[in-house]
């Protein structure tokens, strides 16, 4: 039975048991504890934890997972994957253990003709929490499972909760006996690898706080209610109906291993460990990879991108390792799409761009590999001539922070050669990044704050945003939120969240800001409102200060938004618009959307492309643009269903979960057709002039271009007048010969820098002449060594240096020198083959004396580099230098 065949039976069965079927949520989630939806509960939460009253009384899914907590085990086992289909049925107060158990058994042990899985019931075995005494009864006595195969089991096993604080309980588990030629007998408790678990259910019936393991954690108290909660993996029960080992051998991930297989060469299951570990490192990270761009997800250097970032590049590598030599990831993307878009039909329409971020990773990483890895040889060089066995710390975090390359392949490759690496030497310096790197934006945000607060507000229904046709409504003040607390008053100086029944201020979403604006009671009270945000998609939080009276929870109340704010608001965000349709006209149909932001008269957009933009097509966009704002189109918006918004050729952003209605804008018919909920002009007209300021990566395979519009692109385009006219003043030239004054005048300054740095060099040259014949003999070795003049930079020096060992080559000898070149002080090291076969190497010392200088390096035996900033330790590093070679 194939994969697909068996999601849809599952979702049939608990359909005709009268469960609403409810579509995956992507794999991001507004959750502060998940990186990824990591269990098919994850979306149901609020019900559970009753922060949400559930529409349904029973729900079923097949929901997507990643799991990336056990990366490197990933391959090296046939067990672990990071992305798996996790089908469940959710129960809310509705039913509970026996019904949940009738439910499991009758999917599994039906006929295959009467829509069920076909297994063998004698092959079957449940287990249930160590006390639970009503499960194992109707095991026995409802369901007819001897009393033999029923096993309990403890917390660690039959107790469920997330990993972290919320809904947990006991829980039973359906576990499937492959055969004795799987291991031995005994049932679960005695081989899990014989007797391989399929399915959990859950009786959801408790909540935890925090703990240190799976069975180590307070129980805080009971849930509202009794729910169900289970889960089945897609994949496992695969495996058994497919009559195969494991899940790289099912229908959707053994394809992608004979792809590999056939464009490397390589043979999958020939008795070659390491390259089987590669074949499913391959399928099974490129899976996960397209199932996270498809929702979103790009490479990144933290985050969630990190995590992409680290997967795309562990299947290019595998690949390599493999013998593949040219670029192999768009076939292998392809055939990922080509598996799974049956059952996720959005990854063939996301096609274009799953493919166009996948490559570009690809063809990035060929470079971070050409580069670092030559970086990495050094380092590792450098690290065995000083007699050490493990990387710095340093030198781990400089190839990942300045050179893209990624730690665990760092790992990966020293492990290769026989090192190690100063992992927490890495962390931590990567910890100092993110501190210094947060920002606090989110802190403004509606955050993860305990939602028991607003669960009325949510019970009573979104609230009705009236903006899209005025600025100005009358409307009712339903509650109010102060330091997490409701609260029925708030008095001068209190910052509060308001919630309103209706409002024309718009809440923060699809990159536009928040509107800012006023709340004012008859009685005279008064709202600043300094940011609108939704929670949960549905109720829109004014963020505030009491300005005067006392505002109290059911008043009448009029809320305004500020009409200069919004004008520029629209303006922003109909630019937008204009801009991306312009980079498609230019670029073609890949450069889509990868996120944007507007704010009153700027703008800035992020698309998917490979290459920065010349100077021609950033004209050209600009150009595009401010031609439709001078045809003045009509803007036109209007609701429709998704499917229909798509026939019609309006365009989504990737990763954005959209209902079955959607608002589409439309801006001059053919122009410009996006689905889009913000604000916008009535005519592009109204948008201004559009002034691209810039354009630059902001990660790999995704561009951004930065506008202005309306009076700050005036504004904007005033000043650079005003500076061309200075230019033009200064430098005695009409302002159309400025540029060519300019190139003239730069010509000349390279011309008198190289002059400079030839005199330098010369300089230099005759004074390190003398070096020579100053040289001394320590232990029989020739050093050569000093400080040259100021102003020599690193290649130069190192060309002194060569030139120094050049002459004296036939000895036993050792070249050091240090300069000084403004803040810099760079140091060459060179020895003689003499030398180095007395054991003096030119890495070893470098990595001896850098610190002295307050700086790092590395290198071969026979020439290292390195650089500081403390000019004061040169004199010291000199005679450290010395000590080393009477030492040896």
């Amino acid at each position: 039975m194939q994969t697909h065949e068996i999601r849809k039976r599952f979702l049939d069965h608990f359909i005709r048991a009268g469960h609403t079927e409810v579509p995956s949520a992507p794999l991001i989630l507004d959750d502060p504890n998940l990186l990824f939806v990591n269990a098919g509960m994850v979306p149901f939460k609020p019900y559970f934890l009753g922060d949400q009253t559930p529409p349904f009384p029973r729900a079923t899914s097949v929901q997507k997972c990643v799991r990336t907590l056990d990366i490197e085990e990933v391959g090296v086992t046939t067990r672990h994957n990071t992305f798996f289909q996790m089908a469940g049925n959710f129960a809310f107060g509705d039913y509970f253990k026996r019904e949940a158990i009738e439910f499991a058994w009758s999917l599994l042990t039906d006929p295959v003709e009467q829509g069920g899985y076909g297994m063998d019931p004698e092959r079957l075995w449940p287990t249930v929490y160590v006390d639970d005494d009503e499960a194992e009864g109707i095991w026995r006595d409802v369901i007819g499972v001897p009393a033999e195969r029923i096993q309990r089991r403890g917390m660690a096993d039959n107790f469920w909760s997330m990993g972290v604080p919320g809904p947990c309980g006991p829980c039973s588990e359906i576990f499937y006996d492959r055969g004795p030629e799987y291991g031995v007998e005994g049932g679960p408790e005695a081989d899990e690898d014989r007797y391989i678990e399929i399915w959990n259910l859950v009786f959801m019936q408790d909540e935890r706080g925090e703990g240190t393991s799976k069975d180590d954690y307070e129980i805080l108290g009971p849930l509202p209610k009794k729910n169900i909660d289970t889960g089945m993996g897609i994949e496992r029960v695969a495996c058994l109906l497919q009559g195969v080992d494991n899940v790289y051998e099912t229908d959707l991930l053994k394809p992608v291993i004979d792809l590999a297989s056939a464009l490397s060469g390589r043979v999958y299951g020939a008795g070659n460990a390491e390259d089987d570990v590669r074949f499913r490192v391959i399928a099974d990270h490129s899976r996960t990879a397209v199932m996270l761009i498809g929702d979103g997800v790009i490479p990144g250097n933290d985050g969630r991108g990190y995590v992409l970032r680290r997967l795309l590049r562990r299947v290019v590598r595998s690949m390599r390792l493999l013998g593949a030599t040219a670029p192999t990831m768009a076939a292998i993307v392809e055939k990922v799409i080509e598996n799974m878009s049956p059952a996720y039909p959005e990854l063939a329409e996301q096609h274009d761009h799953i493919l166009t971020v996948a490559v570009a990773e690809e063809t990035s990483f060929g470079r971070t590999l050409a580069s670092g890895s030559v970086l990495f040889a050094e380092a590792a060089s450098a690290t065995k001539a000083a007699g050490r066995e493990r990387i710095s710390g340093d030198d781990a975090f400089t190839l990942h922070d300045t050179y893209g390359f990624p730690i665990d392949l760092t790992l990966e490759m020293a492990a290769e050669a026989g090192l190690q690496v100063d992992r927490e030497g890495f962390t931590e310096l990567m910890a100092e990044q993110r501190r210094r790197a947060k920002a606090d934006a989110a802190a403004r945000k509606s955050g993860h704050a305990d939602l028991s607060a607003y669960r009325d507000f949510l019970d009573r229904g979104p609230t009705e945003f009236t903006g899209f046709t005025e600025l100005v409504s009358n409307a009712r003040v339903l509650g109010m939120v102060a330091d997490g607390e409701r609260v029925l008053a708030a008095t001068p100086g209190t910052e509060v969240e308001l919630v309103l029944d209706r409002t024309p201020l718009y809440a923060e979403s699809g990159g536009q800001t928040a509107d800012i604006g006023t709340i004012t009671t008859t009685g005279g009270a008064r709202l600043a409102v300094k940011d609108v945000q939704k929670l949960n998609k549905q109720v829109w939080l004014h963020r505030g200060v009491v300005e005067a009276g006392e505002i109290v929870e059911g008043d009448e109340v009029l809320a305004s938004v500020d009409s200069g704010w919004r004008h520029g608001a629209t303006q922003g965000h109909s630019g937008t618009h204009l801009v991306h349709a312009a980079l498609r006209q230019v670029l073609g149909p890949t450069a889509t959307q990868a996120g944007s932001l507007n704010r009153p008269g700027y703008l800035r957009f992020d698309f998917h492309a490979s290459s920065p933009l010349s100077d021609d097509q950033r004209a050209q966009i600009e150009q595009i643009s401010n031609e439709a704002v001078a045809a003045n189109y009509t803007v036109n918006t209007f609701e429709t269903d998704l499917a229909k918004a798509k026939e019609m050729g309006a365009l989504a952003l990737f990763g954005e979960n959209y209902g079955d209605d959607v608002r589409v804008v439309e801006i001059g018919g053919p122009f410009s057709m996006e689905l889009c909920g913000g604000t916008h002009v009535g005519t592009s007209a109204q948008i201004g002039p559009v002034t691209v300021i810039g354009e630059g990566s902001v990660g790999s395979g995704v561009r951004r271009v930065e506008a202005y519009v309306g009076m700050d692109s005036l504004r904007y385009l005033s000043k650079e007048r005003a500076l061309m006219a200075g230019l033009s003043a200064s430098l005695k030239v009409p302002s159309e010969q400025v540029p060519d004054r300019v190139e003239q005048l730069v010509t000349r300054l390279k011309e008198a820098e190289k002059a400079l740095d030839a005199v330098r060099a010369e300089q230099a040259r005759a004074a390190v002449g003398s070096l020579i014949d100053d040289a001394e003999s320590v232990g029989g070795t020739l050093v050569v060594a000093g400080r040259v003049g100021d102003g020599v930079d690193a290649n130069g020096l190192r060309t002194l240096v060569t030139e120094l060992r050049g002459k004296v080559a036939d000895r036993d000898a050792v070249v050091a020198l240090f300069a000084v070149d403004g803040a810099k002080v760079p140091f060459v090291v060179a020895t003689t083959a003499a030398a180095r076969d007395r054991g003096l190497k030119a890495g070893a010392l470098v990595g001896e004396v850098a610190p002295l200088v307050s700086g790092r390096g590395g290198g071969k035996p026979d020439l290292a580099q390195g650089s500081g900033s403390d000019a004061a330790g040169i004199d010291a590093a000199l005679r450290r230098i010395r000590d080393i070679i009477g030492e040896q």
